[in-house]
């Protein structure tokens, strides 16, 4: 391939690309932006509440490489945290005012210590008594988990023997990808556990039928095209997020079990 040819394809490949804002097709379940009350272009189908239910802080540990928000086959997918995605449900919601607890909190300490050791300027404001306390602490866990229809290729092919090879290829090019989040809710003063919800996602990958048939030849099945595990990731939180707001709505608390309330005794004794 002579220099011209190098020079039409680099052109082809980076001169005619399109930066395109707010693309509809890299968005996910969580969507928009939220700044105190307000909200702006929350996914409709988020559960929302009339006034908050009080303060939550999303529990985060990123020095853990095995955090409870990160993808199963952490090697293959990469970490991909989900804090930053509970922290916006959760203010578009309108049912938790969100505190920060994770590395915005350490930058706020770091600014109380330069307080503290004279660095600020005069009435910068950084006394004590100011931060506002965590009522609620929910932690996020995560599944992932993708199932391969080799063996749907192979049924396929035996039953089609004149398109066998072909069928069997496509077919064994289908992925069926499943994510799975679980979110716990606990009360920081008592140590209780509030609410738990659970939530999924799922999508149908075609993989290689795009490389065979191309775009145009799927048709309608264009919306089953390969889904990223970060949207499935999302969906699941959002999902999982919905279902604790619709507990946390019905809440009633649990009876003390001891004499003289809640720890002083289980029903289950031992001899």
């Amino acid at each position: 391939m002579n220099i011209f040819m190098i020079a039409i394809c680099i052109f082809f490949m980076t001169g005619c690309s399109q930066l395109n804002l707010g693309s509809k097709a890299a968005k996910s379940a969580a969507t928009g932006s939220a700044a105190g009350a307000y909200s702006s272009n929350a996914n409709p189908l988020l559960e929302h509440c009339g006034q908050p239910l009080g303060t939550l802080a999303v529990n985060e540990e990123f020095n853990n490489v095995a955090a409870i928000w990160t993808i199963h086959y952490l090697d293959q997918y990469g970490e991909r945290s989900t804090v930053p995605i509970l922290r916006l449900l959760a203010q578009q919601s309108g049912c938790f005012v969100v505190v920060g607890r994770g590395n915005d909190f350490h930058h706020m300490m770091r600014e109380r210590r330069l307080a503290a050791a004279g660095e600020l300027r005069g009435k910068s404001n950084f006394g004590k008594g100011q931060m506002v306390a965590a009522d609620y602490t929910v932690e996020p866990s995560l599944i992932f988990k993708t199932n391969r229809a080799g063996g749907w290729g192979m049924m396929a092919g035996a039953l089609l023997p004149a398109f066998g090879p072909l069928v069997g290829m496509a077919a064994s090019s289908l992925n069926t990808k499943h994510a799975q989040a679980m979110l716990t809710m606990v009360d920081n003063r008592s140590g209780i556990q509030v609410a738990v919800a659970e939530g999924s996602s799922s999508s149908i990958d075609i993989g290689g039928l795009f490389g065979m048939l191309g775009e145009e030849g799927l048709g309608g099945l264009g919306g089953y095209a390969n889904t990223p595990e970060g949207k499935l990731v999302v969906a699941a939180m959002t999902d999982a997020f919905n279902n604790l707001v619709r507990a946390t709505r019905k809440y009633k608390p649990q009876q003390a079990t001891g004499p003289h309330g809640m720890g002083t005794g289980g029903k289950l004794k031992v001899k």
